[in-house]
Order: C-alpha cells, then sequence, then structure tokens
C-alpha cells in the first residue's frame, strides 16, 4: 500500500493556522514530538504529514518527494516551474491573507503611484544608476514591474528583514509581503497606488503525475480534498429548523415553497412534531446561505415559525467535487 505524503508549512505564519485549518477539516495532525518532522492523521491511514520550510514546499512538490502540500499562493507562483507537475487543486483555503506590495520611503513625497515610480526609475538611470528593489520575490516583482512599465530597476534579492534595506542603504525601494502594514509604516515606508503586486492566501497543491500513476495515493488525495472541500463549502451556508402549524406537511411545504427568502438551498424538510398540546406542529428544515440568514429567520416567524434554531453544518457535500478533478 502506497503512503502518500503531503506537505505543510514547518515555519513563519502558515504554520499553526495549517494545523488548526486541517483539525477543523476533520483531518487534524498527530505529531508525537515538536522536533519530529514527520506526523500522521490518524483518520486517514497510509497518509504522512512532512513538515518543511514554507519556502521550500513548492521544490519537494515539483520534484516528488511530496505528492501534495499546503503553500502560499506567493511561494507557489514564485517557486514553481511553468512546465512542471504542480497543479493547484484548492486555490482559496480562507487563511494566510496578504499583498506583496511595493513600499517607497515616506519622504519621497512626490510618489504615490506606480507611474510616478515609472519616472522615477528613468531618472536614477540617467543620473546615477537603476532603481534597487529588495525583495524575496525576484521572479513576481520582476514580471510585475516589466508589465507596469517600470523598465530600469536591479533586483537585490535578500532573504532578511527587507524593512530596514533602504535605511541601510542596501536598496531604494522594498517589495515584500504585507498583512495589515503597521510593519512598513514603522519603518517609514508607503504603499503607492498601483503598488499591489499579488494576492496570497494558502492553497492546496498536488503533484499530478505522482497521482496519476498510484491510484492508492489518489484516493487517500481525493479523500483529504473532499473533506477540506466540503468543509469550507458548508462556511457559507446554515440551517434553520422552526416548529409551525400546519394541517399536513404538503400544506407547510407548500406555503414555505412560496416564499423565496424560506424555501432553502433545495427547499425544504418537513416532519411531525409530536407535541403534548395535541395541536397539530411540523418541524421545518431549510438551507440558506449565509447571506440570507436573518430574512430567512424573520420570514419563519412571521409565518408563525416558534422555536427557531440555527446551526452551521460541519460539511457540505456537492454532487459532485471541482477540487477532485483538478488533482491529476
Amino acid at each position: 500500500m502506497s503512503t502518500l505524503r503531503l506537505a505543510v508549512p514547518s515555519d513563519g505564519a502558515l504554520h499553526d493556522s495549517t494545523l488548526s485549518f486541517l483539525d477543523s477539516c476533520g483531518v487534524g495532525v498527530v505529531r508525537s514530538n515538536s522536533r519530529r518532522y514527520t506526523a500522521e492523521i490518524r483518520s486517514l491511514p497510509g497518509v504522512m504529514v512532512l513538515f518543511q520550510r514554507s519556502s521550500d514546499i513548492t521544490s519537494k512538490v515539483e520534484e516528488g518527494s511530496a505528492d501534495m502540500g499546503i503553500v502560499g499562493r506567493d511561494r507557489l507562483l514564485e517557486m514553481r516551474r511553468e512546465d512542471g507537475d504542480t497543479a493547484v487543486v484548492i486555490d482559496s483555503l480562507g487563511y494566510g491573507h496578504c499583498e506583496l506590495v511595493l513600499g517607497v520611503p515616506d519622504s519621497w513625497v512626490d510618489v504615490v503611484s506606480l507611474a510616478d515610480l515609472a519616472d522615477l526609475a528613468m531618472e536614477f538611470r540617467q543620473l546615477e544608476g537603476d532603481l534597487r528593489i529588495a525583495t524575496k520575490y525576484p521572479r513576481l516583482v520582476g514580471r510585475f514591474l516589466l508589465s507596469n512599465g517600470v523598465n530600469y530597476f536591479s533586483l537585490v534579492q535578500s532573504s532578511g528583514t527587507l524593512e530596514a534595506a533602504p535605511a541601510m542603504g542596501y536598496a531604494d525601494i522594498i517589495a515584500d509581503l504585507s498583512s495589515s502594514g503597521v510593519t512598513m509604516r514603522e519603518n517609514r515606508l508607503k504603499p503607492i497606488v498601483g503598488g499591489s503586486i499579488l494576492s496570497s492566501q494558502a492553497c492546496l497543491v498536488s503533484n499530478k503525475a505522482a497521482l496519476a500513476e498510484d491510484t492508492d495515493k489518489l484516493e487517500k488525495a481525493r479523500v483529504i480534498v473532499e473533506m477540506i472541500e466540503s468543509h469550507l463549502n458548508s462556511r457559507e451556508f446554515y440551517s434553520i429548523t422552526a416548529n409551525m402549524k400546519g394541517e399536513s406537511p404538503e400544506d407547510v411545504a407548500k406555503y414555505v415553497l412560496e416564499k423565496a427568502d424560506i424555501a432553502g438551498f433545495r427547499g425544504p424538510t418537513i416532519s411531525k412534531v409530536y407535541a403534548m398540546d395535541g395541536d397539530s406542529w411540523f418541524a421545518v428544515t431549510v438551507i440558506v446561505e449565509k447571506s440570507n440568514l436573518i430574512q430567512a429567520v424573520d420570514k419563519l416567524r412571521e409565518a408563525g415559525g416558534d422555536s427557531v434554531t440555527v446551526s452551521q453544518p460541519s460539511y457540505v457535500f456537492q454532487s459532485s467535487s471541482t477540487a477532485q478533478d483538478k488533482l491529476i
């Protein structure tokens, strides 16, 4: 029996949030020792979890050392080969949000937009050399600048703290990840209009070649993908149950279906309530989108609904899985 290898971040902002996310999906990671670089998912025998540096996960999946991985979209797009075997299975896991942005010194009062930066880069070229940009993402930054008319620059690749680069003198501006902008402001840097290079969050990727040639691995990957996708789907829906009087289930169903706000995802589920007062009561359950929750509750109460309860499902499995289709 083949072992499916899932790589997850061992460091950085995605480490704890990835473990919490997998646990919420019902595929929690069990690690016997914090110093071990392997772990298991007890609900899925035959799956090995590999703890890898965030910067290495894309290459591990690319080379086949891992069959699947959870990585930031920024790392994926910077590191993966254009003709490689890495496929994005789920591109938005809902956490790890950040932006890759350009940051220029506050003292550059005349530089407020990308167009201003393009003009300044040309002046640098004419007077003293190229505009120097410190970044950990030379591939993404270079493409972005060239496609937006900033033609004269040199990239200073750095793995350290970038915000200090202009003050230290080895770069003029930076291009780095930012989630709140606080660190940039504290280091006297500012964003510019049009200077957002990429919006990123955690995503799930796979080595499509490795899975295509091993049906055992593919089946384990399918289970993981289904659990994650259905859990993500569930975040958009609520289950509402209300007790309503009526002559029959058909009468109650007819009334509910006439009200678009409370008809639910596919229609109501109705069951008889054996009330102690002897009246004819029915429990009506509908699944509604999060955005329609309060409206649906109000309509049920207006229709005589009593004891309205609301819960959120842990999983919503659709008739087919979009993410599963992307595995290979």
